[in-house]
């Protein structure tokens, strides 16, 4: 496994307590954790982060859509840079509106990660996104947090241009 970009992976709390314990310990131990490499132990570079608020883990929908799935393009694939600094004002657009669908669906701003910190983690993904690697290889079903977005965004009446375009043509609508 290679990971490109390090990267906390956020849960949020379970109604039953004993859950939580599971995922605190997690979080402790993989915290704790070290890999041996050849310049000597290391952390992992991805963390676990547990969070009372159920809203966190929505944050990733942002960078999914405005980064990793605009990977896809007719002319096949595009790293995760190109796709976020390419055109940073749309970028920025999709990525704003997809906070605003999470606000709006009862996340707080100060919850989701804000674009200007997205788009410099951006600079070091110089890899397409597993999504259009996975198309690329001849998968025909992929995981589509895209129609997720969308299905969230209409039932709070908002929708985005490019999201409803968005690489269609590709793995169909």
């Amino acid at each position: 496994m290679q990971v490109t970009l390090p990267t906390n992976f956020k849960v949020a709390h379970f109604d039953v307590e004993r859950g939580n314990e599971i995922v605190r310990q997690l979080e402790k131990e993989i915290d704790a954790a070290r890999f041996d490499a050849p310049e000597g132990r290391i952390e992992l570079p991805v963390k676990l982060r547990f969070y009372d608020s159920i809203y966190v883990p929505l944050a990733k929908w942002a960078m999914l859509m405005a980064g990793n799935y605009r990977c896809i393009t007719e002319d096949g694939m595009r790293t995760a840079r190109e796709a976020v600094h390419s055109d940073l004002a749309a970028s920025r657009s999709i990525y704003d509106f997809v906070l605003d669908v999470c606000v709006k669906i009862g996340a707080s701003r100060g919850e989701l990660v804000p674009f200007e910190k997205y788009a410099a983690a951006a600079e070091s993904l110089l890899r397409p996104a597993s999504a259009a690697r996975a198309l690329n290889n001849g998968a025909s079903k992929i995981e589509r947090a895209d129609k997720l977005v969308q299905l969230a965004a209409k039932q709070k009446g908002m929708r985005h241009r490019a999201l409803d375009e968005s690489w269609r043509w590709s793995i169909g609508g």
